[in-house]
């Protein structure tokens, strides 16, 4: 939700090994369209957006013909943010502090690839 953060995110992406972006979104809504048109195998989804938040654009996409893996980020503890992943069924939550290139590898592995 903030063009900065969306810039550090490409940068972890573009950092790490395999992975490469396809698109970018502001919004929940902007996320659901996006995903429909270029159909990615990962999302990284923050929480808080406008409009549509990312637990329901999370929801939406998992409900899809091709429901990609979503790793949701925020900067709400842990514990909170595993009660986001139980409500919108996104693999995995991960702050936004944490989030790296070698974690996004590691999260990968573990729950999508």
């Amino acid at each position: 939700d903030q063009a900065a953060y969306l810039r550090a995110m490409f940068s972890v992406v573009k950092e790490a090994p395999g992975f490469v972006v396809v698109g970018e979104a502001m919004s929940g809504e902007e996320a659901i369209v996006l995903a429909a048109r270029v159909v990615p195998d990962l999302v990284l989804m923050d929480v808080n957006l406008p409009g549509i938040d990312g637990v329901q654009a999370t929801r939406l996409l998992r409900a899809g013909d091709y429901p990609p893996g979503v790793l949701l980020l925020s900067t709400y503890d842990e514990d909170v943010g595993w009660q986001f992943v139980a409500e919108s069924g996104a693999a995995a939550y991960m702050t936004k502090s944490a989030f790296g290139p070698d974690l996004l590898l590691d999260f990968w592995l573990a729950t999508v690839g």
